[in-house]
Parts: C-alpha cells; structure tokens; sequence
C-alpha cells in the first residue's frame, strides 16, 4: 500500500536535519513503479524529491546511485553544462532507507516530438559529450569500474556466447555479430568516463537546453558508445544524426567507429531480453525476444553480410524499447 504525502514528509524532515516541509505532491518516476516518490516543497520554495524502493531491484539501484553522486564531486559536476541530483539525507524504513534528493527542474524529453528545426536532438549530443569528457581519474578514485576496451569486448562475446547456447538466435545474427567482434578497428577507442545507463527518460530539458540528467548507478569508465546506442532506436531520423553530429563536435573525437558500436549494443539488448527471459524460465519473455530477433533480421537483411562497421539501419524503435523495459520492470 502506498504511503500518504504527510507519511512521506513526515519521513523527509527525519531524514534530513531542519527541513521544513510546507507541502508534497505526486512525483511521476522514469524507474516504472521500482519506487515510491513524492515532490516535497519547503517553506522556503526550495524543492526536493523523496524516494523509497519497493524492490531489492530497485533498492541495490539506489545504493549504486548514491555511490555516484557521491563521486561526482563539486569540481566535477562545475565541468557538466547540467544540473545531477545531490544527495541531502535518508532515514531507515520497513527494513530499506528513504532517500531525500535536491529536486532537478526540468521537463522529460520527449523523443517523438523532436522536428527537424528542434534544438533539442543536438543539446542531447553535446549532453552526452560533456559526460565523456570528463577526467576518468575521479571515477577509478571512487573504486568505480574501469573497463579496457579488451574487457569490453570480451564481455560483448560473452554475451553473444550465451545468447548462442539458447539456439534461439537466428544464424545470420549470430555471424554479423561475430564479424563485428573480429573487426579489429571497431574496437580501437580510448575509454571515457560514461554514465552506462542512459535512455530518454535519463534527460530532462527546458526550452530545447538539457537542464539534468537523472540516474548514475551505472557509471563508470568504458565504452562511449554504451551511451549512445538508444539514440538509434528513434523513428526519427534526424534525431540520431544530429545528436551524433552534436556529438562528434563537443568532443573532437577521433572515435570514428562509436556509432557502429552503438549499434552493435542496440541489437544485444535483444539478446539480453532473451537471456533475461531464459533466466526467469519466461516463456512470454523468450517468445518476445525471438520475434524481436527476426524482426531484426528483417530489418538488416541487406547488411548482414557485412560486418557492423558499415552502414546499418536501426534495428528497434524507442517505443518498442521502452516497451522491453517497461515488461523487464514486471517481470
């Protein structure tokens, strides 16, 4: 049963010393339900959010995330042309911890409104970059993963390795993929700091600027292009090429072959919805998975015999991602 507004404010002024609650309201969450939340305002205007998890999932989610804004320092956070959540206080409750964070301002993006003429696609970019360009220093400080791009690509095999032993996956797949692990030059980059985790509902924005970016359990250094693969997924076009374009520019990189991984990640996903679903003995899951599997065949047809380092097409819209997810959430 969800706890009232005063249950959640009355919990707020526990956790954090001298907060003055004036009042609480509904706080619409991107983590699908994982946790409970409400918008607090203080006498003085100030805002801040509250947050319970409702789930183990939800709850080692919540401590990975404080991991990280803890890491990201004062210094850091000055070099990000937005704002992140700053930790203020929690209290324990009914065997987990309630957790009070400064409110981001902000309005969700929203990919599907994004036009040609929009700002926003390449605010996104330069968003993204900003994360990329940061010192990797502070993150191994942290104790934080730091990744080559040899434990990178290993990891991506394995994944693949197991996605095989399902003999689920469609052959053609499989040796597109395997090809693309064997390009020698798709897996020359330089590592940088990444946020690891990052979808639409990441990014808030106002007037076509990037105001914040929520969520940071998964930070770390690896591979740029885990950042950057569900810009692919948009049915819009002009999305994914300006905010790569964007992209590109912010950080000067000589990474020519990031977009090409990205998409390589965008397909895996699938294959891990497949693992996911073999792992919670799901037959609807499965099911999902291999279609989504064929479709994707159909969709690259004419590439696979080429390796990921050409031209591809997106392989998953972002509703149908978003869809994934949101049955990964309940199940």
């Amino acid at each position: 049963m969800a706890r009232s507004h005063f249950t959640l404010a009355a919990l707020a002024t526990s956790a954090v010393a001298g907060l003055d609650v004036a009042s609480a309201s509904d706080f619409g969450s991107a983590t699908r339900g994982d946790f409970e939340s409400a918008l607090l305002t203080t006498r003085d205007g100030n805002q801040w959010i509250i947050r319970i998890p409702t789930s183990e999932r939800a709850e080692a989610e919540q401590s990975a995330d404080l991991v990280s804004l803890r890491a990201l320092s004062t210094g850091v956070r000055a070099r990000l042309p937005f704002a992140v959540s700053t930790y203020a206080g929690q209290t324990p409750i009914g065997g987990t911890r309630a957790i009070v964070y400064d409110f981001v301002s902000g309005s969700p993006v929203n990919l599907a409104g994004i036009a040609a003429t929009h700002a926003l696609a390449p605010a996104l970019g330069r968003a993204i970059a900003a994360i990329h360009t940061l010192p990797t220093s502070f993150v191994a400080d942290a104790g934080l993963p730091v990744l080559s791009p040899v434990e990178i690509l290993r990891s991506t095999i394995t994944i693949m390795d197991r996605a095989s032993a399902t003999n689920l996956v469609p052959a053609a797949l499989l040796g597109r993929w395997e090809r693309a692990t064997e390009d020698s030059q798709l897996w020359q980059f330089a590592p940088t700091v990444i946020n690891g985790g990052l979808t639409a509902d990441s990014f808030l924005a106002s007037d076509g600027n990037i105001t914040g970016v929520l969520g940071w359990p998964s930070l770390s250094v690896g591979d740029p292009a885990r950042d950057l693969y569900w810009l692919l997924g948009a049915k819009n076009e002009y999305l994914a090429d300006a905010a790569f374009v964007a992209y590109t520019e912010a950080r000067g990189s000589s990474d020519r072959q990031v977009k090409q991984r990205a998409m390589m990640y965008a397909e895996l996903e699938i294959a891990k919805w497949l693992l996911h679903g073999t792992q919670e003995r799901s037959t609807e899951i499965v099911d999902d998975a291999v279609q989504m599997l064929h479709g994707l065949v159909d969709t690259v047809h004419n590439d696979l015999e080429q390796t990921l380092s050409h031209n591809t097409m997106p392989v998953m819209a972002v509703d149908e991602v978003t869809a994934m997810l949101d049955r990964d959430q309940r199940s």
